[in-house]
């Protein structure tokens, strides 16, 4: 009873921000339909500082709360050394939502503090399983998919290196920049934090990948109805502790 409960309050809940979104941002859709955000994403990725180690401690949580500050102004991703994946990836949203047409007075909610799994903004982007993914969702920011054929580079990835979803998972959060063929393999090519150098590229044979989610950010200007979000998402905050099938992820990420 519990799980069909959150299910049918949290579908309620998304329908009521969708409608909240589409009368708010009316006046502003047009300038985000007018936008490639892709090729927005794209600039900021190569804005980006390089290196600077990577490391989830507390010292690179400081630098990344340090880097974006209350997030009224703007954000400074040299100062956010070293560096995490998750971390570096909301920089690089951050830096794009700053020439989207979003109220200074709803910034602030787009702080990092410490925030748990599904709390927040940071919280949903930070968190296991299809953070990003259920926050774009929630938002009605952009689409999500799964296949690799229909990704352009400039997406939002989460990189899934085995088939779990949630608290057994592993995974990295990236800018998609495109495909690659080494040795007759296809491999794919992203940006974010990575292990040993931090911020830089790489690319990974597909063969590596478990499962990929992309989300591609089509209304940045949805980002204005943060602060509108439920406190805490309940699926994400539980994908500390248990799994979640395919299915549920794709129900609750638009992605089916």
């Amino acid at each position: 009873m519990e799980t069909v409960e959150f299910c049918t309050k949290s579908a309620k809940l998304h329908r009521v921000i969708r409608l909240i979104a589409l009368i708010v941002v009316c006046g502003l859709a047009s300038i985000s339909r007018a936008t490639d955000w892709n090729s927005v994403v794209l600039e900021e990725v190569a804005a980006m500082p390089t290196g600077g180690g990577y490391s989830i401690s507390r010292s690179a949580k400081a630098a990344l709360q340090k880097a974006i500050g209350d997030a009224t102004g703007p954000v400074n991703p040299a100062v956010a050394k070293p560096s995490f994946c998750s971390g570096a990836t909301y920089l690089v949203l951050l830096k794009v939502l700053e020439r989207a047409p979003i109220p200074a007075a709803a910034r602030p909610a787009l702080a990092v503090g410490n925030q748990p799994d599904g709390v927040g903004v940071w919280g949903r982007w930070n968190a296991n399983g299809p953070g990003t993914a259920r926050l774009f969702y929630e938002l009605n920011a952009g689409r999500n998919f799964t296949e690799l054929s229909e990704a352009r580079p400039g997406d939002f990835l989460k990189i899934f290196w085995t088939d779990e979803i949630g608290s057994r998972e592993r995974g990295h959060s990236v800018v998609f920049l495109g495909t690659e063929e080494r040795d007759g393999e296809p491999y794919v090519r992203y940006w974010s934090s990575n292990q040993m150098g931090g911020y830089g590229v790489k690319a990974v044979s597909v063969k590596k990948i478990g499962r990929m989610l992309f989300s591609r950010l089509e209304r940045p200007d949805t980002f204005a109805l943060a602060s509108a979000l439920p406190g805490k998402d309940a699926y994400l905050a539980a994908m500390l502790v248990r799994p979640s099938a395919p299915e549920e992820m794709a129900r609750l990420t638009g992605s089916e």
